[in-house]
């Protein structure tokens, strides 16, 4: 016997256990389709997105488009876009209402249907109840004999089984028939609604403007709100009807029923007991009790009915109640949500940044394609709660199913020890393994948590936290990167119009040096220069106050504009016309009214100034760019023409580039060189190099050159040093300190050597590099290395061991560690 219990109890188990992995199995499926199905709706939102945004950018790259009617166009296109998405919400938080209220709705008739059921039983079961009563009250009261008592109450069980079961039948096939009766009731009635929806349809000619696009949605809007509110009506009354008309079947059922229980009970075992010489007189007095009996249950069953009728409905309040709350707050949330997003957009424009149309519309895309997924018809909060609920459960179920484990193994060798002395080992491991199992089953079928569901909502407050930080860290990145490439461009130029003067510099300085050019030459063919560099000054200055003038001008456009519809959303003379009471009443609504639009005109001007401003800086940006560059030309031109008078390799050219520009690739570096040489082959005639045939001659120039390739490099060493002297004074107090504990350590390991070897300044000459050895002794708070050299025949010494042998060393000085350092 306990095996098969152990048996049951293991079977019991096994099958929990296959039933949490397919629920686990089908939750994961669940959350990898809405999570595939997320993606592959945001996928086609962005696609859609990019198609317009690519179409505004090749017209008006064709010039099919002008730059304002492109703006335009994008504003109209975000403002319909937003209203889409705020339908888009409200329809799905709409339906996610009208669905719960539907759901409540049934719950309270299914409710009520369930309570008639069982009241219809016990009234049932009460009216066959009283026949066999009445047969033992009888045989108690000494009227009936024993003998007839038994066949009395097999018949009397017999009779109420064959009307229980013509009741159960009858009420089989009456529902069949209600049920079809109600299917196609409510067939049509769905139908001529569905007819009165499609004449309410026609909504007017295709929309041309936002404004009319907005009237558009908001008509589709209300209309859909109205049919979801007529179509539950609708469900709700044929619900109620096909309930009344379930309680009148079932009670018919039930009253016919119990008239052929009186039936079977007065017209067969009454007349059968007065056969039996039973006082008719006390059987007439136990059946007008048995009436009174089902009287008053009637009564107690209605007052039932009527108490739980009255709880269902308060319940069903509540619910609605509760369910209308949460309309509003998801729609107020999701609300929320979207002025975060306008408030991210207006921050981005804020930002100090120069970007040209073309970047703002692909910045402006970007928050589009960003921002399309958080509407509620893309969130999946219930399937991802689902999956972190069975997460939660799961870990919680393995730690208790672990510690149920660990029980058992320390039971086990409790019990080991104690059977070796008292025997019985089987039983009792039979127990310990059954009671294992009831545990584990216990918290299987244990019911969720309510700190596991805290978790879960607590989680998803977190998720939804993280997506808007990784959505504003996307576009915060895009900004970045545009910014980033800006700078980097201007770097490059800045990088390479200094070194182009600092080859000039260099070349003046030979051409002085070398006496082709006197310095009075030399200021002149500066001072020729310097015309041209002036000119592009007042151009670039002309240009700039140029597009500044415009751009004032296109602002107080707007600012007029603003103004014009402004006073357009003035209040009405309605005020004026009504009663001094109701005066003040109408300012307020009116002014209520007018305010989300003057909210939004303000915003879309502040809009259009912050757009305006950066395509401004942008523009201005791009006139010093241009500028600059026909400077960097003239620059270039002055450097050929001085490498011409130089007559200045072009390998040393282009080793001197390559210091002057080391971040630079090589394909820039040769541009400059090619800059260079077109511009010094055109300046003055070809030379032969008939002075320069001398081997001694080219000897001098190539040491020239390289002096003045030397030179560059140890400059620019020199200057790299001198940003970083905080550095250097710091890396020479931790030199110094480690310095010191070295010598320190080194005179303690050679603490014997003084009396018996000479000083270091009288000591044999030093063994040369090649037969000496080194040890490199790095210092960790620098990552600089001090050198400890020794002779090649000395053993090998650790500074990190206690000394045992004194041998002759020495530590390089402090000026040749710092001399390596550097």
């Amino acid at each position: 016997q306990p095996a098969v219990e152990f048996r049951s109890l293991l079977d019991r188990l096994h099958r929990l256990e296959q039933d949490h992995l397919k629920r686990f199995l089908l939750v994961k499926q669940e959350e990898y389709f809405a999570k595939a199905y997320r993606q592959l709706a945001v996928t086609q939102r962005k696609e859609l997105h990019n198609i317009f945004f690519t179409q505004i950018r090749n017209a008006t790259f064709k010039g099919e488009l002008k730059l304002e009617a492109a703006k335009t166009l994008v504003e109209d296109y975000s403002k319909i876009q937003g209203d889409i998405e705020e339908l888009m919400d409200f329809l799905q938080a709409s339906k996610k209402y009208h669905l719960n209220r539907r759901f409540a709705y049934r719950e309270y008739l299914i409710s009520k249907i369930q309570l008639r059921d069982s009241q219809a039983s016990a009234l049932i079961n009460a009216a066959a109840t009283q026949i066999s009563s009445l047969i033992n009250k009888m045989e108690r009261a000494g009227h009936l004999p024993g003998s007839h008592l038994g066949v009395l109450l097999d018949r009397a069980e017999t009779e109420i089984n064959s009307v229980k079961q013509k009741f159960d039948h009858d009420l089989k096939q009456e529902k069949q028939k209600l049920r079809q009766k109600l299917i196609t009731k409510r067939r049509r009635e769905v139908l001529q609604k569905k007819e009165h929806w499609k004449e309410q349809l026609s909504l007017g000619d295709p929309f041309k403007t936002a404004k009319e696009v907005t009237h558009y949605l908001s008509c589709w809007k209300n209309l859909l709100s109205d049919h979801a509110i007529e179509y539950e009506e609708l469900t709700e009354k044929l619900d109620n009807e096909a309930s009344e008309e379930l309680k009148e079947l079932l009670f018919s059922l039930t009253e016919k029923t119990i008239e052929e229980l009186r039936r079977v009970q007065y017209g067969v075992f009454v007349q059968e007991l007065v056969k039996l010489s039973v006082p008719k007189m006390f059987l007439l007095e136990t059946v007008e009790e048995h009436k009174k009996e089902m009287v008053v249950k009637h009564e107690q069953f209605e007052r039932e009915e009527h108490e739980n009728s009255t709880a269902a409905e308060e319940l069903l309040q509540l619910t609605r109640q509760k369910l209308s709350q949460e309309l509003e707050t998801s729609l107020l949330e999701q609300k929320k949500f979207r002025s975060w997003e306008q408030s991210v957009f207006m921050q981005l424009l804020s930002v100090p940044l120069s970007l040209s149309e073309e970047e703002l519309l692909r910045m402006r895309q970007e928050l589009h394609c960003c921002f399309s997924q958080i509407d509620s018809s893309l969130a999946w909060s219930k399937i991802r709660a689902r999956a972190l609920l069975q997460t939660f459960e799961m870990d919680r179920r393995d730690t208790e199913l672990l510690e149920v484990d660990q029980n058992l193994a320390v039971t086990n060798k409790q019990q080991h020890s104690k059977m070796n002395k008292t025997g019985s080992r089987n039983r009792s491991k039979i127990d310990i393994l059954k009671k294992s199992l009831q545990d584990k089953i216990f918290i299987y079928e244990d019911s969720v948590k309510d700190e596991n569901l805290n978790k879960v909502s607590y989680e998803l407050l977190l998720e939804k936290e993280r997506q808007q930080h990784d959505l504003e860290n996307n576009l915060g990145e895009y900004i970045a990167a545009l910014a980033f490439q800006k700078t980097v461009k201007k770097f490059k130029m800045l990088d390479l119009h200094t070194a182009v003067t600092n080859v000039q510099a260099l070349l003046f300085e030979q051409l002085s040096t070398s006496k082709i050019l006197s310095k009075l030459e030399c200021i002149q063919i500066l001072e020729a220069h310097n015309p041209e560099i002036e000119e592009l000054d007042r151009k670039l200055e002309y240009e700039m106050l140029q597009k500044e003038s415009a751009q004032q001008q296109q602002q107080q456009h707007l600012m007029g504009r603003q103004r014009w519809t402004t006073d357009g959303l003035g209040l009405s003379s309605e005020a004026v016309e009504t009663s001094a009471d109701r005066q003040l009443t109408v300012l307020l609504t009116q002014a209520m009214n007018k305010c989300r639009q003057l909210i939004n005109l303000h915003q879309q001007s502040l809009r259009d100034e912050q757009w305006n401003c950066a395509v401004l800086e942008d523009l201005l940006e791009n006139i010093e760019m241009d500028a600059f560059l026909a400077l960097y030309s003239q620059e270039l031109r002055l450097a050929g023409y001085l490498a011409k008078l130089t007559r200045v390799p072009m390998e040393v050219l282009h080793r001197i580039l390559n210091l002057l520009l080391p971040s630079s690739s090589q394909s820039e570096v040769l541009s400059v060189l090619d800059s260079i040489r077109k511009y010094s082959d055109g300046v003055v005639e070809s030379d032969s190099n008939a002075d320069e045939s001398g081997s001694c001659k080219k000897r001098k120039n190539q040491e020239l050159w390289q002096a003045l390739e030397n030179k560059v490099r140890q400059d620019l060493i020199n200057r790299s040093l001198e940003k970083i002297p905080s550095l250097n004074k710091r890396k020479d107090s931790l030199i110094k300190k480690k310095q010191l504990a070295l010598f320190e350590k080194a005179a303690f390991i050679h603490l014997g050597c003084s009396l018996t070897h000479p000083p270091m300044e009288q000591s044999d000459p030093p063994v040369p590099l090649s037969t000496a050895t080194a040890e490199a002794i790095e210092l960790v708070d620098t990552g600089e290395k001090v050198f400890l050299f020794r002779e090649s025949s000395d053993p090998i010494l650790s500074l990190h061991n206690s000394p045992r042998k004194k041998k002759k060393n020495f530590l390089n000085s402090k000026k040749a560690a710092r001399t390596s350092m550097d």
